[in-house]
């Protein structure tokens, strides 16, 4: 499964580099320090061009679980959402939370600056090491169940860098389609 119905938005899953989206927001998987980084932190810096690091050295940081908006700088984008995930240690610190509020905290945001289309990469897999079917199930459920209460959002969409990753999410936004209540 690759798409799903949330009300009047959708969810949608594809291959990719989230650099090269044309949504109204593209989502960071940022470090709390907002410095750039290595995978999508440091791409999206790099694509982005200085704008964005100007615009993240103004806000002082992020803590771990919360979202700051900048600037897209050179992206197609119009603006990124620098979410901040846990670094994971065995998933009993606290680190589902933390990363349910990153994504929540995504919408909410968007929804506040009138975004129609956000972009999501799967936050705190890369060298955070959070397991990707443990947090697929956390980032699809919790973009569900947020997206009902931002209706200027429209779509979400789920950018994931390699094959295996979007396989998992495959099959976990088939399985959260399975516990959603029939229209």
């Amino acid at each position: 499964m690759r798409e799903l119905a949330i009300g009047n938005a959708r969810i949608e899953l594809l291959h990719g580099d989230i650099t090269h989206q044309d949504t109204h927001a593209i989502v960071n998987a940022a470090n709390s320090g907002l410095r750039g980084g290595s995978g999508v932190d440091g791409a999206i810096h790099r694509a982005g061009g200085p704008a964005i690091m100007a615009a993240c050295r103004a806000l002082g940081g992020c803590p771990t679980g919360d979202v700051k908006l900048t600037t897209g700088g050179n992206l197609k984008a119009q603006y990124v959402i620098h979410a901040v995930g846990p670094v994971y240690r065995d998933g009993q610190h606290g680190e589902p939370e933390l990363l349910a509020s990153a994504y929540h905290r995504s919408v909410e945001i968007a929804g506040e600056h009138g975004v129609t289309s956000v972009a999501f990469p799967s936050i705190s897999t890369g060298v955070y090491s959070y397991p990707v079917a443990d947090a697929a199930r956390i980032a699809l459920r919790t973009v569900a169940a947020a997206l009902p209460r931002h209706p200027n959002i429209r779509l979400a969409r789920f950018v994931l860098f390699s094959a295996s990753d979007l396989a998992t999410y495959e099959r976990v936004l088939a399985e959260v389609a399975a516990t959603l209540p029939k229209p």
